[in-house]
């Protein structure tokens, strides 16, 4: 239940991300982030009431706040690299780096112990990703990895703190994540205040986009209590493989020789983390 949980997640995150980066097409970066941390927010809380609560303490809350933080961080970073333009640069090092330092962290800080097979799904994931993302096709490296890899953090942190909140607290770590991931882009979004005034059906797009990001979260929360958390963090990060896909399908785009291994690569890590 934990990697079907893990994996559901990682379509979520898919999804949002394409959709994402289609209206970013069209609005700035700024208006997309914040808004769609305020659309997460509406859904965490939401989600939270409805969801009953053992007992909710005062670290939960903190470790989801945390997570919030990376949540801010990275998709700060993240947006500010594509918009210098540097895809190919920082989405693969964002999505790899952001993968090995939560499985290192897990295993090393945490305890986690995978097994066997979990640990080649693992070695897999990491070149598939960075295949999927486009990596090692060329392109400025300078300030794009250092996005790529600052965003990489905020990843990291944001599944590593989040994965910490106990069961009984039900979903308000997700919640004060969400609080916390809004007032980290605040000062940003006050830069860029005459970009967040967007017309009403852009701004429900951007809403919808952050809920659906805060439901990956839910998803991932409810894994992470259920399965290793090395192992849900990798599976919840097999998410770069759903935008290839789904530009394919929808945008009719050409897949590369290195996605199309990276794409086998992502299904047998799948397979292989399910099984381990």
């Amino acid at each position: 239940m934990g990697a079907l949980l893990a994996l559901s997640s990682a379509v979520v995150y898919g999804i949002v991300d394409f959709a994402g980066g289609l209206l970013s097409r069209h609005v700035h970066h700024a208006a997309v982030t914040f808004l769609g941390q305020l659309g997460g927010l509406l859904l965490a809380c939401a989600a939270a009431l409805l969801m009953p609560a053992d007992a909710v303490h005062t670290a939960d809350l903190l470790w989801g706040a945390l997570s919030g933080v990376g949540s801010g961080m990275a998709m700060r970073f993240l947006n500010r690299g594509l918009s210098r333009g540097a895809m190919s640069v920082v989405v693969p090092v964002s999505a790899v780096t952001g993968v090995a330092l939560s499985v290192l962290c897990g295993v090393l800080v945490l305890g986690d112990r995978p097994g066997a097979l979990a640990w080649l799904g693992i070695a897999v994931t990491v070149p598939a990703l960075w295949f999927v993302s486009g990596g090692g096709g060329g392109g400025g490296a300078g300030k794009g990895t250092a996005d790529g890899l600052l965003a990489s953090a905020g990843v990291a942190l944001q599944y590593l703190a989040l994965g910490q909140a106990g069961p009984g607290s039900g979903l308000w770590p997700v919640a004060a994540g969400r609080v916390a991931a809004v007032l980290v882009l605040l000062p940003d979004a006050a830069r860029h205040a005459r970009r967040l005034k967007l017309p009403p059906g852009r701004c429900v797009q951007a809403l919808l986009i952050g809920a659906g990001a805060a439901l990956g979260l839910v998803l991932y929360l409810l894994a992470a209590q259920r399965q290793l958390l090395a192992v849900a963090v990798v599976l919840a990060s097999l998410y770069p493989a759903l935008p290839v896909i789904l530009g394919l399908a929808l945008l009719h785009e050409r897949v590369s020789r290195r996605q199309a291994l990276g794409l086998l690569g992502a299904g047998a890590a799948t397979v292989l983390l399910t099984l381990g």
